[in-house]
């Protein structure tokens, strides 16, 4: 009546009110009712009803809708009903037949398979390999059809030919290849199914390849609609297209050509280890052979270079390096991807076929038990860790079956809470859960200890948990550390990192440089969580590898250099513009590894010594832009790491910034000349200087700062011309040349641009000539200027030219600064200058610095004010640097001392906070809140602990300062 099974190893039913349900149903349903009463009355068959019904919903609605099937099921046993099956299935392909009509037969078949294997298992008539065995066959079977009709279809659409169409897949030129679990013929019951399609593109040279890879994507399309589209009958299988070459680039048919130049220039090792269980399932089964023995170089090195061998083990290092618990608590363990799981098993065989496959062929294998007890046969694992591993491998795939039964969903976890634990324990065939713990507690133990044994060896390569990254899904471990490490996009980061591995980047072409970077990413990653804004950081560093021109060298450096990746993390996650510049210049990393790079900046005298020693080499003009550049760029670049790992004080930036410019200036204008008297000669007995303002004059230059420079020259009146080749006027030669400094300054190169340069301080503004005669400057100065131009005047200075003509200069600034004025009419034209500063500049951000109210032009204009007021009787006031003139005032008495404290600290305070704004780009931040890598470098800079002293000290200093700017400035005769 009922077929032979040991109803004693039965599960119980976890569920005896869905069991009554489930027969009355089956009962109504199935045409032979009478039977159905007796197998429900039958104690060996209430009992099997009670172990199906009772633990799965799923296998119980399959149960009431194919009635009949189940009863003969019942009658025959699980042998001969597969058999029947899986002869339909192999009939089911006619090439009249419609999509539909084959679908629905895949459908019921599925169905009907699900049924027959579940109760299989259950009854315990089938092991675990069996189980395996026959989901697969089925999956091929399938396929097979599916592959059939969909190249049968194209065929009758005139978009491929086939040869007959009973069996189309023959010379048809495409091919299913299965990995995972189906390509070894271990799939589970209700996996996905891993499938690469491939094409010949040989097979068709009449068409235009794009048309051939049109039409197999078309027939490929069909393929996956016909598996898994979800129709009222159910589905076949799920199909995962994403092992294939860079699925984020190609096609979802790619040709066997494409494929296999892929894996030869940046296939990677996992997967190698992927390729290892491929195995071609339908259509041309002939051409899928002919690829895999193609492959077989790739998939299995006879000689693996030691550098090869690492990164193997830097995959296994990379995973579950932090233990977290016990084995105690396994409710929602996943027993394929968590500790001692499935994952574990397959990898600890996997990495030993990779090592050793080339040279010993049995290892080859695709079976995962056959591969462990080869590896015992040639000495590389001892019998008792083969035997501990394959015991537990089946026991952990036939609780991973029960598991899916349940709801034939594709799930790992085992239940979350206490009640669903129990049940699924008696599904899994123990008394209780404890009973249920305590084995699977020893299987998973002794997984995990075996496999810490692999490559026990090697160094670990991060600390923080389980970082994998390779595959095509975000491990549910990896996405949990990467949080926890504080990444809020994991996704992002995985994704970006397979981008890597794909060799996408010419940095990460090469497979030497793929290895460095899985060595590398459990400690840059680390770094980069550290810098508090990680997921920016991440994206810099992206940018970064996305422009080197070549890996290997850079990193190779930070791999031989550890102390590196902490530099670039805080690089990448505080500082965007020296972020790029890194990204720009990678060479910048071995400057980094000079015993200079530490040291403080030198004096200009020295600056310039090295800059034109760095210039020696260069044979052209281009050239001397391009090094005089890169030189600039890597002093700066040191200057802002010294800020912010705190060498250097921010304020103390300001004067190596300047001695940096002030060197450019020096240097590059004497070679421009040269360049230009080439052509025009000189214009005899005269000079030229420059003269530089704001905060180039006053040594306070910042990241990013412009410079303000006035050009002027002095000539002999009799002079009409230059004595070159091509001779221009003096007022003319003189302007050209400046618009040659000028350009070569700022104009951009391959190696960027040095500074912007802003000639808006001259005499008559933009309106006047970019070089000035020295009288005419004077006597604008002393006749036409405006208040603020005498402003601006207080922190002028030559900065190039001979020493006569800047000492020149100097003697007509002073005394122009030095003229007697009216308080209430120079202070009534600062206040009135301020207020239309604050006009043009509507800041809305607290990150402006400059011109937020009580911000550092209120000090500056104080202090300009102050010194163009008192240097007329005392001319020891002036100072270019404002910081200079503060203490000055102070000391002549022209400021009380809490008004020079307060204003000396509040200076100290803004321009601090205005170096580190800078160096972080928090100027073009609208949120008050910067990410935290750049608010812990404000609080640095400003020698705080919070942010919320931060923006309290803020907000008091610009009170203060705004009030005091106030008092000064008033008139003399106001009580107020």
């Amino acid at each position: 009546m009922i077929f032979d099974f040991k109803d004693h190893k039965l599960p119980a039913g976890a569920n005896p009110h869905r069991t009554e349900r489930t027969i009355e149903r089956w009962v109504s349903n199935a045409t032979d009712s009478k039977y159905c009463r007796s197998v429900a009355s039958d104690p060996r068959g209430r009992r099997l009803l009670q172990a199906i019904a009772g633990n799965s919903p799923f296998l119980a609605n399959y149960l009431q809708r194919d009635a009949d099937l189940f009863c003969q099921l019942l009658r025959d046993g699980p042998d001969l009903t597969f058999e029947r099956i899986l002869t339909k299935v192999n009939c089911t392909y006619d090439p009249i037949k419609d999509t539909a009509t084959i679908m629905s037969a895949l459908r019921e078949a599925k169905r009907h398979a699900s049924l027959t294997i579940g109760i299989a298992d259950i009854a315990e008539v089938w092991d675990v390999d069996r189980i395996m065995k026959n989901l697969s066959n089925f999956a091929d079977a399938t396929i097979s059809v599916a592959t059939r009709h969909a190249l049968c279809k194209a065929a009758n659409a005139g978009r491929i030919p086939v040869v007959n169409p009973n069996t189309p897949e023959i010379g048809s030129g495409y091919v299913v290849l299965a990995l995972g679990k189906l390509g070894a013929q271990e799939l589970n019951y209700s996996s996905d199914v891993d499938l690469i399609i491939l094409y010949d593109p040989h097979r068709l040279t009449h068409q235009d390849p794009d048309v051939i890879s049109i039409n197999y994507v078309r027939v490929t399309r069909d393929v996956v609609k016909i598996l898994e589209e979800r129709t009222a009958d159910g589905y076949v299988h799920r199909t995962d297209l994403r092992l294939r070459p860079d699925p984020g680039t190609t096609p979802i048919a790619i040709s066997t050509t494409a494929a296999e130049t892929y894996y030869e220039s940046v296939g990677q090792n996992w997967e190698r280890m992927a390729m290892i269980r491929a195995r071609a399932v339908a259509g041309d089964l002939e051409l899928g052979e002919e690829f895999l023995h193609q492959l077989r170089p790739f998939i299995w090195r006879k000689n693996l270079d030691f550098a090869a061998i690492q990164d193997i083990r830097s995959v296994k290092r990379q995973i579950a390096t932090h233990r977290r618990g016990s084995f105690l608590d396994l409710n929602g363990h996943n027993i394929k991807l968590g500790r001692g799981g499935i994952r574990e098993i397959e990898f600890f065989a996997q990495t030993q076929q990779l090592i050793w496959g080339g040279r010993i062929t049995e290892l080859r294998g695709r079976k995962l038990p056959g591969v462990l007890k080869t590896l015992v046969d040639h000495g590389r694992i001892t019998k008792k860790i083969a035997t501990d591993l394959i015991h537990a491998y089946r026991y952990l795939r036939q609780i991973e079956h029960r598991l899916q039964m349940v709801d034939d969903k594709q799930t790992h976890e085992l239940p979350k809470t206490d009640e669903k634990f129990e049940e699924f324990a008696l599904f899994a065939g123990y008394a209780n859960g404890v009973t249920f713990r305590n084995e699977l507690s020893e299987n998973l133990q002794r997984v995990e200890r075996h496999y810490a044994t692999l490559f026990e060896d090697s160094e670990d390569l991060g600390a923080q948990g389980s970082l994998v990254f390779t595959g095509n899904d975000l491990h549910i471990d990896t996405e949990a550390t990467l949080r926890e490490m504080g990444f809020k996009n994991p996704a992002r980061i995985f994704n970006t990192v397979r981008i890597w591995h794909h060799g996408r980047y010419r940095a990460t072409r090469s497979e030497r440089s793929r290895q460095l970077l899985t060595e590398l990413m459990p400690k840059l990653l680390g770094a980069l969580a550290k810098t508090g804004n990680a997921d920016v950081a991440f994206m810099k560093i992206d940018e970064f590898l996305a422009r080197l021109p070549a890996g290997i060298q850079v990193l190779s450096l930070i791999h031989s250099n550890p102390k590196l990746l902490d530099l670039i993390a805080m690089v990448m996650g505080d500082a965007p513009s020296l972020a790029d510049k890194l990204s720009r210049n990678p060479h910048l990393l071995d400057y980094v590894l000079t015993s200079e790079f530490e040291k403080p900046v030198e004096n200009s005298e020295a600056l310039v010594t090295d800059l034109k020693h760095a210039l020696e080499e260069a044979d052209h003009f281009e050239h001397v832009l391009d090094i005089t550049r890169r030189w600039t760029n890597d002093h700066k670049f040191r200057i802002g790491v010294q800020v912010l790992s705190g060498a250097i004080t921010a304020i103390s930036a300001g004067p190596g910034l300047t001695s940096i410019a002030e060197t450019v200036i020096t240097v590059i204008i004497p070679i421009v000349e040269a360049e230009f008297e080439a052509h025009h000669g000189r214009i005899p007995g005269s000079d030229f200087s420059a003269i530089a303002y704001g905060k180039l004059g006053g040594r306070e230059l910042t990241h990013g700062s412009d410079l303000d420079i006035v050009f002027v020259y002095d000539h002999a009146p009799e002079i009409e011309t230059s004595d070159g080749a091509k001779p221009l006027a003096p007022g003319v030669y003189f302007m050209r040349l400046a618009q040659r400094i000028i350009s070569a300054i700022s104009a951009p190169t391959g190696e960027g641009k040095l500074y912007e340069v802003d000639l808006r301080l001259r005499p008559f503004g933009n309106n006047g000539p970019v070089a000035v005669h020295l009288n005419s400057y004077l006597n604008y100065l002393r006749n036409s200027a405006w208040t603020w131009e005498h402003m601006a005047l207080t922190r002028a200075r030559p900065i190039y030219g001979t020493n006569q003509f800047q000492s020149q200069i100097r003697a007509g600034i002073f005394n122009i600064l030095c003229q007697k004025r009216d308080r209430n009419k120079l202070f009534a034209n600062v206040q009135n200058m301020r207020q239309r500063v604050a006009q043009e500049h509507r800041s809305q951000s607290n990150w402006d610095i400059n011109h937020r109210n009580g911000g550092l032009i209120d000090i500056e204009f104080v202090t300009q004010a102050l010194q163009l007021l008192h240097a007329n009787s005392a001319p020891g006031v002036l100072s270019t640097s404002t910081n200079g003139a503060l203490k000055n005032l102070h000391r002549a008495k022209f400021l009380e001392d809490d008004d020079a404290f307060l204003y000396l600290s509040s200076l100290n305070f803004w321009q601090s906070l205005q170096s580190i704004v800078r160096l972080t780009g928090l100027e073009r931040l609208d949120d008050d809140l910067p990410p935290i890598g750049q608010t812990n470098a404000l609080c640095s800079g400003a020698a705080l602990e919070t942010f919320g002293q931060l923006k309290t000290h803020m907000t008091k200093t610009a009170e203060e300062v705004r009030t005091m700017f106030l008092k000064i400035l008033k008139p003399a005769n106001s009580h107020d």
